[in-house]
């Protein structure tokens, strides 16, 4: 069994606006050592959110996504890279398409989150608030491109599942010669829209059981109360992890985490308290099949 990568997502912004211990509000540095310090409790890889705005209402194109500060994210990146070594994951995969591909020619991360289903998220995760919604359709013609351009530019893609036609879509790049292996694929459970699967064992187990060959798997659940034994279970069949603030702030039920780093600490003490060791990011890289390099 391969050790255990711990990705980590400090941004929490849509999903849980009342975090106290949230570092978005303090700015792009602040957020920057958030990860530093994840990154030294264990995570390999960061799934960065930089700077961005969300549409106000839907578009005449049927959409409503984010619009990204191209310079932020580079600070952000540099604030982490300067500090530590880490795979830097490049996420909002609900970014406009033409922003995201200047993105990539502009910064080169090591991989870039996209999304292989449709958007149909509703971030309703605190009673009484107005949810953000977003929707886009991620037809194939644009995943082709995603294949063709981070072939071109050596990002590796993170295939994100909401459900499993996801999957089937990023089978469909691999038999059109677009889609190299190893294929890593994150399955989202308890994220809440037209996409949601549930975040449980069964759910979990589902996805991994049906996971095909050349593929590699990572959870995310956005569920603070199932979120810790869907993943000690992914951590005992040999997938990987995503933890963070922006699926579950919460290190119990009902008590914030006061950093990243602290829920960092805890999954990884879940992995070796079962016999797992923690993949360091050279060793991610190994199986993720990246170079390590010196970001553009």
């Amino acid at each position: 069994m391969d050790k255990l990568i711990v990705t980590v997502t400090c941004d929490s912004t849509m999903s849980y606006p009342s975090n106290p211990n949230n570092p978005t509000p303090l700015g792009v540095d602040a957020v920057a050592q958030e990860y530093v310090r994840a990154v030294n409790a264990g995570a390999a890889i960061c799934h960065l959110h930089g700077p961005y705005t969300v549409d106000e209402k839907i578009q005449e194109d049927g959409t409503k996504l984010s619009d990204l500060d191209i310079p932020g994210w580079r600070r952000l990146r540099d604030g982490i890279t300067d500090n530590v070594d880490a795979v830097i994951q490049y996420g909002i995969a609900n970014g406009r398409f033409p922003q995201r591909k200047l993105l990539m020619e502009d910064q080169r991360p090591d991989m870039i989150s996209t999304c292989f289903n449709a958007h149909d998220e509703c971030f309703d995760y605190e009673p009484g608030r107005t949810p953000v919604e977003l929707y886009a359709i991620h037809d194939r013609e644009e995943l082709r491109e995603y294949c063709e351009i981070t072939n071109k530019l050596g990002v590796k893609i993170e295939v994100e599942a909401f459900h499993y036609g996801g999957v089937w879509n990023a089978m469909r790049m691999r038999e059109m010669g677009l889609l190299k292996g190893p294929i890593w694929v994150t399955f989202f459970l308890g994220w809440k829209g037209g996409c949601w699967t549930p975040p449980t064992v069964q759910a979990m187990t589902y996805m991994a059981d049906h996971c095909p060959e050349g593929f590699v798997w990572n959870t995310s659940v956005m569920d603070p109360v199932e979120q810790w034994k869907v993943l000690a279970t992914a951590i005992s069949l040999g997938g990987h992890v995503r933890i963070g603030m922006e699926d579950n702030p919460f290190i119990s039920p009902g008590e914030y985490a006061r950093s990243n780093a602290e829920l960092v600490e805890k999954i990884v003490r879940i992995a070796r308290d079962i016999g797992r060791d923690i993949a360091s990011p050279d060793e991610a890289r190994a199986v993720l099949g990246i170079e390590r390099r010196k970001p553009v």
